[in-house]
């Protein structure tokens, strides 16, 4: 089989996919581990067996993979589907560069540039410089590496001794932070968890009172890491009056918005990030409510010459670095070196949609969060456990049964939902409470989609409290 002919075959079959994920009574394969694992063959073979193996490996890879554009999906903050997104993904892989220097990567390197200057004009953010990274987890690194590097501009350079360094976070953030307390070098210990109210958002006075005791402490404050979307709740951290703090012990501010930053586009909704011109520094998923495929992330700083340090490569990148690249180059801006093209993708959609439809689609979805919300309030066997600020609905099922058996009775009624395959939704805690969390990001959802949703766990749940076997 040629090339050619190989590829109109794989595109036929990936189409045939994204057509089938709309009408697919499944999800999900209802194999379980072991027997995905028997039935499958993943063997790497000794002699190559060519490419129509390759098409029967590509059936079989599609037959078991998660439809994450059907319209029950709504499991994590992304899914759903953009067509020239996908082309953008077809155009990266066949181009097959590398995003270090312009020389390499000439309309590439313009594109990404592009991009994240609009982001961050739509932030307010004026001059700034950033980049595209793996996802929200290694911008919120870059975020406290930045951070670091104003508070100990040799850090860098001669290390540094991170066991009173501190950083504060709000209780709810994402665990990303934990985890780059660990590579850049303060500890798990010195990020500070600050409580949050009724709402999930950070409070500013405990806060301030938070810094107050690291200084009394003998610890050196250094950022402040507000969120805006948090991964359970959707809450917004209040970013004028956490910058006011910040502003006032000489912080660096750092604001992750992987999953609330497209409010940005929208005039109704983006109060909700009101004060991120104040923040030094910001991260954003496209891949989430935007609907790019994963990995597009950016991150942006407004103090271009701090991320430049953090990512210097020294004198020893002399193979690929040279002067007459020194103003273009983005990967002098990041921490990788091969870097694959995460930009086409968001470009085109971009401009397949522009703002107004960014806007659009987001407020669509706000619409269909509104509408969910108000069918679990007024459904007597649902409760909503947590108030709403972005597209994250968070309930349990309640039926006639004790507060005592409730959280078992949810963490069964979300597995028989898994296998009953029709709808995918996310089991988190809130307030000890083991609940359903539904995420509105997928272009494929409508009001009919979420009334059959509650309809079947209102069924399961019912099944489970009458002692009843799966179906």
């Amino acid at each position: 089989m040629k090339a050619e002919g190989f590829l109109d075959e794989v595109l036929a079959r990936v189409k045939d996919f994204l057509e089938s994920s709309q009408t697919e009574t499944n999800i999900r394969t209802s194999k379980r581990l072991q027997s995905l694992q028997k039935t499958t063959d993943l063997k790497l073979p000794l002699e190559g067996r060519g490419l129509e193996a390759a098409l029967d490996d590509i059936e079989s890879v599609l037959r078991h993979s998660v439809r994450t554009t059907a319209p029950g999906f709504m499991n994590p903050l992304w899914g759903g589907l953009s067509v020239s997104a996908i082309a953008g993904e077809l155009v990266t892989a066949a181009t097959n560069t590398a995003m270090y220097t312009y020389e390499i990567a000439p309309i590439a390197t313009l594109i990404e540039s592009s991009i994240l200057k609009r982001m961050a004009e739509l932030a307010d953010f004026g001059t700034s410089q950033g980049t595209l990274t793996t996802g929200g987890s290694n911008g919120n690194m870059l975020g406290m590496l930045c951070a670091r590097q104003a508070k100990l501009p040799l850090s860098s350079h001669s290390g540094f001794d991170g066991q009173n360094m501190v950083a504060f976070v709000s209780e709810e953030s994402h665990y990303s932070f934990s985890i780059a307390s660990n590579v850049i070098g303060i500890g798990h210990s010195n990020l500070i968890k600050v409580r949050c109210n009724e709402h999930g958002q950070m409070l500013v006075e405990s806060l301030e009172e938070e810094i107050q005791r690291s200084l009394r402490n003998g610890q050196t404050p250094f950022a402040v890491l507000a969120t805006s979307g948090t991964t359970v709740r959707g809450s917004f951290d209040p970013l004028r009056e956490i910058a006011a703090v910040a502003h006032q012990y000489k912080l660096w501010m750092h604001v992750d918005a992987a999953w609330g930053g497209s409010c940005l586009f929208s005039p109704r909704y983006r109060s909700l990030m009101d004060g991120i011109e104040l923040a030094d520094s910001f991260c954003w998923d496209a891949h989430k409510m935007m609907g790019i495929p994963l990995i597009c992330s950016a991150f942006i700083v407004k103090d271009a010459e701090i991320l430049r340090t953090v990512c210097s490569t020294g004198a020893t990148a002399h193979y690929l670095y040279h002067d007459t690249g020194a103003d273009v180059d983005l990967g002098r801006y990041s921490l990788q070196c091969g870097r694959r093209n995460d930009a086409l993708k968001l470009w085109l959609a971009w401009r397949e949609i522009g703002d107004a439809g960014w806007a659009s689609m987001l407020d669509r979805f706000m619409e269909l969060a509104d509408y969910l919300e108000q069918q679990v309030r007024s459904n007597e066997s649902l409760e909503l456990v947590s108030s709403r600020m972005w597209t994250n609905v968070c309930f349990r099922y309640v039926g006639s049964s004790p507060e005592e058996e409730r959280n078992q009775l949810n963490a069964e009624l979300r597995e028989r939902l898994i296998r009953d395959g029709r709808f995918m939704v996310s089991r988190s805690t809130v307030d000890e409470n083991i609940i359903l969390r539904s995420v509105i990001a997928n272009r494929n959802i409508t009001e009919n989609t979420l009334d059959a949703f509650l309809d079947t766990v209102v069924a399961l749940g019912k099944d489970i409290e009458r002692g009843l076997p799966e179906q």
